[in-house]
């Protein structure tokens, strides 16, 4: 090692020790305390409060953010279609399927069916990732560094292997949809919370850019 001496350029250091202790680390990074009543640990991540406002967010530190995730329930108080319709509207990543124009022109005109439209379950959306279009092209095993646990979490709640394509990735999220939605069971609400966790796994996928 060089004996030279560092010399901070701008009169401090903006060095990360890597043998520093994660909460003196995030100290450092975010400067925060933890929202959690009570607590006065270093806040790490920074995260919505509730789904209703996911721009009211509040700062954890690591412990109570695990409490935090284990307890949060995107779908709370949803009924089965608003799941469903999310679940669809994940697809095309939550985009309007008005056709171009229409509403900047101000028109309230329902989604019409246009090229690559599909309907399911009298909800219209653009399947503009040939998600539910039964033509999908084919495509050769994807090219992936390293899974994260969440993503391999992902992988096996729809029941594929780690390195599934594209299009089957899209084909089985197409499948578990509906099968899962309660009136393909005869209104029986006991498939709903496989349908979360369906929903979840793809948004975790499409998320971290494997979808």
């Amino acid at each position: 090692m060089s004996s030279a001496t560092y010399r901070p350029k701008f009169g401090f250091d903006i060095r990360i020790n890597p043998d520093m202790p994660p909460k003196k680390r995030a100290q450092i990074v975010t400067g925060k305390r933890c929202a959690s009543p009570g607590c006065r640990e270093t806040a790490e991540s920074r995260v919505p409060k509730n789904r209703y406002d996911m721009e009211d967010r509040q700062w954890l530190c690591r412990d109570h953010l695990r409490e935090h995730n284990r307890s949060w329930d995107y779908f709370a108080g949803m009924t089965p279609d608003e799941i469903t319709r999310y679940g669809l509207d994940a697809i095309t990543g939550h985009r309007p399927t008005w056709p171009l124009g229409k509403r900047a022109a101000g028109s309230q005109t329902e989604p019409q069916r246009d090229r690559g439209g599909a309907n399911y379950w009298g909800y219209h959306f653009e399947d503009g990732y040939a998600v539910f279009e039964e033509a999908a092209e084919p495509a050769g095993p994807p090219k992936r560094t390293r899974l994260t646990k969440g993503q391999l979490d992902a992988f096996n709640t729809l029941n594929l292997e780690e390195n599934a394509t594209l299009q089957e990735i899209k084909a089985r999220y197409k499948e578990l949809v509906k099968r899962f939605h309660p009136d393909a069971n005869g209104g029986n609400r006991g498939t709903e919370e496989r349908l979360k966790q369906v929903i979840k796994a793809y948004g975790h996928l499409r998320a971290t850019g494997i979808v």
